[in-house]
């Protein structure tokens, strides 16, 4: 039965949300460079919009297992879909993402995007670039923000792993910050045509101290964003 609903949810959801997301971006894209305050909060508000279309059109509930939500923190979120991804702004206060420097270059999304605090990621950038990209995300730090880091750097599926990418240990040293690993479980929901209804979990582990050798934190952020991986 749930799967044949799935596809009426989906029907329903896919214009409701894209066609709902337009006046966010509009006025996303008004007020990005005239008032922080308001601005942050329609992003806040589309990344809501998006939670609720879940809840009501797809039947997807959210269930947070001890969560920790502080600031000077990076947070190394598991991908799997882009539930979390929309999600970030919706679960996190004001959250400074790392993200894929290529999205920043789409026309107008990737102004938004900037303004409101995400830090382009250029896997191949060279020392200059890496030192712009620590010093925007020190400056986030300072305005008591948490960083979110999707360290695997693509979506990953259910049941899969894969090695984190070299580029998070740099970060975790240079920046030397407490590391909360989270585990999520959207995969099997909501990375499918059809979206399925159910519950997405976030599982929070433990904060994991800044300067470790890099073996260690990457072996235990690994294992611990797997943690609902089964």
């Amino acid at each position: 039965m749930r799967n044949l609903l799935s596809i009426p949810r989906s029907l329903l959801f896919y214009p409701t949300f894209y066609i709902g997301s337009v006046p966010y971006v509009l006025a996303a894209l008004v007020l990005m460079h005239r008032a922080q305050g308001p601005f942050r909060a329609v992003v806040r508000g589309w990344s809501a919009w998006h939670r609720t279309c879940c809840r009501w059109l797809l039947g997807i509930r959210v269930e947070l297992q001890d969560p920790v939500f502080k600031p000077g923190v990076l947070y190394a979120v598991r991908h799997e879909s882009f539930f979390e991804a929309i999600d970030m702004p919706r679960l996190f206060r004001v959250p400074v993402v790392f993200a894929k420097a290529e999205l920043l270059r789409i026309p107008g999304w990737g102004k938004a995007g900037e303004s409101f605090g995400l830090i382009g990621v250029e896997r191949e950038a060279g020392a200059k670039a890496l030192r712009k990209m620590l010093s925007e995300a020190r400056r986030r730090v300072a305005e008591d923000r948490p960083l979110i880091i999707f360290p695997e750097g693509t979506r990953v599926p259910h049941g899969q792993r894969r090695d984190l990418q070299a580029g998070f240990a740099g970060i975790y040293k240079l920046l030397g910050l407490p590391v909360i690993p989270v585990a999520v479980d959207s995969g099997p929901l909501y990375h499918r045509t059809w979206k399925l209804s159910g519950t997405i979990r976030y599982r929070f582990a433990e904060e994991i101290p800044p300067g470790l050798p890099r073996e260690e934190i990457e072996a235990r952020v690994e294992a611990a964003i797997n943690a609902l991986n089964a």
